[in-house]
């Protein structure tokens, strides 16, 4: 990215308002920066449930992943953020008043694509909604009940059920009951428990 962008780029997300596309706009320089590396990056976590949800549960941070195999390596990831004035590394990064955590690869199981999200720099690769939500009900669940992720785990629901976003519910199912997980059972009481509060019926409702 030319340099002239990036600073304008940077200006812009500092002053943003708004903490949902703040973070959406910071996902989207950070992958153009990348992309110039041939290396393709994916909102994981809470930060893609903040995005694939509006807002309505704020992550706070960015959390991304890539999608190859390998791990980067350290000098390549400090090159690449000093490229947008980070502060700290090498996994975890202040960026324009946010903070950033560059991972590992990104782990889905889901059979779904990724999602493309538009943005002011480029596009963003969101992580499938049907691999967040298994993720964010075992996290709500073990190794303690996690109030947090459980309000996570709904709010992706939530949006879901009531169809702003695309959610392969038999895709969860399978997800959830792979080894990884061996969580089918509370995806069911967590979505079924939103159905009844949306008075819609559930899609895991066999009548």
């Amino acid at each position: 990215m030319d340099a002239d962008l990036i600073k304008r780029a940077l200006a812009d997300i500092t002053a943003e308002q708004d903490p949902t596309l703040k973070s959406l706009k910071l996902a989207s320089v950070t992958t153009m920066l990348w992309a110039e590396r041939g290396v393709e990056l994916v909102v994981v976590g809470g930060s893609a449930i903040e995005i694939l949800t509006d807002g309505a549960y704020t992550s706070g941070d960015l959390d991304m992943c890539h999608s190859t195999a390998a791990t980067l390596p350290i000098r390549d990831r400090q090159e690449v953020m000093a490229g947008l004035n980070a502060e700290g590394g090498p996994r975890n990064w202040k960026v324009a008043g946010m903070f950033l955590d560059l991972l590992g690869p990104a782990e889905s199981f889901a059979r779904t694509p990724f999602r493309r999200i538009a943005a002011e720099y480029g596009a963003v690769w969101i992580m499938k909604p049907e691999d967040l939500l298994v993720e964010r009900v075992l996290v709500s669940v073990y190794p303690q009940p996690h109030p947090s992720a459980r309000a996570c785990a709904r709010e992706l629901a939530f949006v879901a059920l009531g169809g702003a976003i695309d959610m392969d519910w038999k895709e969860v199912l399978r997800v959830a009951s792979l080894p990884e997980y061996r969580n089918v059972e509370e995806c069911k009481v967590l979505v079924c428990e939103v159905a009844n509060e949306l008075k819609i019926k559930s899609p895991f409702d066999t009548d």
